[in-house]
């Protein structure tokens, strides 16, 4: 049994990375959906059907216990799935909840009423399905109150992380942070609310100034999931075997896929 990360495309082997550095004994596999990245400019049925299939292919390999490492499939198919798709016996987590823990300071077994939180004045930086879908608003709502959050819908920004332009890739976040301030001149913190856009953190930290803080996902969700674990140790397997599965073509993504980590990594047809 092993933990299943799965993502639209290589983003998520920045939740991954994190996660396997903070729990080097746990077994991990990772499902690139390649061929069909990016999800972020697909529609909520088309996407909530993608991210079933690369689930159930991590099931597939034991992972009962999958984090969507893809804040599009956790925006727009995530509920859908808890409430009408998921058997007994099976885990699928998101990546919101650890973020909007660090947000609110507050735990998420916390139910009690929202209240008032330090940050007032919130950026959000996501794909334009995430944004569309509210569901980043929807959730903080149930914990906090008083909080603006301003969203930017980031086009073009995936595509340019994935194929390893780093000029187009800076110029995008130069451009919607600018956008965003248009709207929102003074934001006290900033989402980073997709996987792959902390390969980006310094040039939106650069372009927001230093007084804003930058929130990424990939340590929180690490952090996240060890607590899971040790709450839940049913899910963790034994050894610490890590398998990479992709739908696109293997010596591609894994050349992309060493570039975006700086180190090698081997993936294989799923």
């Amino acid at each position: 049994m092993a933990v299943g990360v799965f993502d639209s495309g290589l983003g998520g082997l920045t939740v991954y990375d994190a996660c396997a550095k903070r729990l080097p004994d746990v077994p991990f596999c990772y499902f690139g959906d390649n061929a069909h990245a990016p999800y972020g400019v697909r529609d909520s049925d088309d996407i909530f059907n993608l991210t079933c299939a690369g689930v159930e292919r991590l099931w597939d390999e034991g992972c009962d216990l999958v984090i969507l490492a893809c804040n599009t499939a956790s925006a727009a198919a995530l509920r859908r799935m808890q409430e009408s798709w998921i058997p007994e016996g099976k885990r699928v987590l998101g990546v919101f909840v650890p973020m909007i823990e660090a947000l609110t300071e507050r735990k998420w077994g916390d139910n009690s009423a929202p209240r008032e939180v330090a940050v007032q004045h919130v950026a959000l930086f996501a794909t334009p399905a995430t944004v569309a879908s509210r569901a980043f608003q929807r959730e903080l709502a149930f914990r906090a109150i008083g909080v603006d959050v301003e969203a930017q819908p980031c086009g073009g920004l995936v595509d340019a992380i994935e194929v390893g332009d780093e000029i187009l890739a800076e110029a995008l976040v130069k451009s919607h942070v600018e956008a965003l301030k248009r709207r929102m001149p003074k934001p006290e913190a900033a989402i980073l609310g997709c996987t792959h856009y902390p390969l980006m953190q310094e040039v939106f930290q650069q372009a927001l100034g230093a007084d804003v803080s930058v929130y990424s996902q990939a340590s929180l969700v690490a952090e996240s999931l060890a607590d899971y674990l040790t709450r839940h140790p049913e899910f963790k397997g034994p050894g610490d075997a890590v398998k990479f599965l992709t739908t696109g073509d293997p010596s591609s993504v894994s050349s992309h896929a060493t570039q975006f980590l700086r180190h090698p990594i081997r993936f294989v047809a799923a």
